[in-house]
């Protein structure tokens, strides 16, 4: 009997515990949150624009990894005990933290604008009906590697594949726009043995503005904008938005071909879009 009220009280000591690191947790993200607000309503001007979006979404975020952390707390209890529940929350807490400052500092601009690029395989159905799944799986393996590397060598982020293509973050235009040029190049290189067996094209749209976040995914007029720009490129085409170009600090980095102007859909008004010219022979 002394054995089992020894064992219950350890269990509750260490949800005790737990408990009291959730509620700080929680605690410190309420205030913080109350504080935005607070200064928003008193100060009208400075009220977050979308590009403000991550910090507030952010606060917001730290009650769901609260949450999602205390449905682990029971199982850690049995498998390492009040020390090893205690050591593994606040490791948990620490790396959320460091990962979620580190993805903002990366992909946010000084003026809270984000740069997005959207890629595309052209007539990827077709492409897959014809090759099979499993050629099919092969060619995306390679289409998807070659343009990781070109992203992650300029700082990008990859927020998420969209099967066959990607959507990706960018601080600023010029990375952004570099990145696109060396897919390019390197697709019509063609050095991968799947690529030179089934030479594919893609698409790039490029457009800069505020964003809100979400749980590591970016909503807002910005990327619609930037999923429209892409859907008006042509094979091998990298097209760019004037709002990209106006991020640029010197406009001339970049040779582009004379802007069209054009429509997007769901999006009031036409739109000037600038085509990136580039050459096989020159990688960026």
């Amino acid at each position: 009997m002394t054995v089992w009220l020894v064992a219950v009280s350890v269990v509750a000591v260490g949800a005790l515990v737990a408990v009291l690191v959730l509620s700080i947790l929680l605690g410190r993200s309420r205030r913080r949150y109350a504080r935005l607000l607070a200064s928003t309503r008193s100060r009208p001007e400075s009220r977050p624009r979308l590009g403000a979006g991550p910090r507030a979404e952010g606060l917001l975020g730290a009650t769901h990894r609260a949450v999602r952390i205390a449905n682990t707390t029971a199982a850690r209890l049995r498998r390492h005990g009040v020390g090893g529940l205690l050591l593994s929350s606040l490791d948990d807490l620490t790396r959320w933290a460091e990962e979620h400052r580190g993805e903002l500092a990366r992909v946010t601009a000084p003026d809270g604008t984000i740069t997005f690029v959207f890629t595309d395989i052209i007539d990827s159905t077709t492409l897959n009906e014809e090759l099979g799944d499993k050629a099919w799986v092969r060619l995306l393996q390679a289409h998807d590697h070659l343009v990781r590397t070109q992203v992650d060598t300029r700082g990008g982020h990859v927020v998420k594949s969209l099967g066959d293509g990607f959507m990706v973050a960018f601080s600023t235009p010029e990375p952004a726009i570099s990145a696109a040029i060396a897919i390019q190049h390197a697709l019509a290189q063609r050095k991968h043995k799947a690529l030179r067996a089934t030479p594919i094209t893609v698409r790039i749209g490029i457009h800069r503005g505020p964003a809100i976040t979400r749980d590591g995914d970016y909503f807002g007029r910005t990327v619609a904008t930037a999923a429209r720009v892409a859907a008006q490129a042509g094979s091998e085409e990298v097209l760019v938005s004037a709002d990209t170009l106006d991020g640029l600090p010197d406009p001339g980095r970049f040779r582009l071909a004379e802007p069209r102007r054009t429509e997007l859909k769901g999006l009031k008004g036409d739109h000037a879009l600038h085509p990136v010219e580039w050459t096989s022979h020159q990688p960026v």
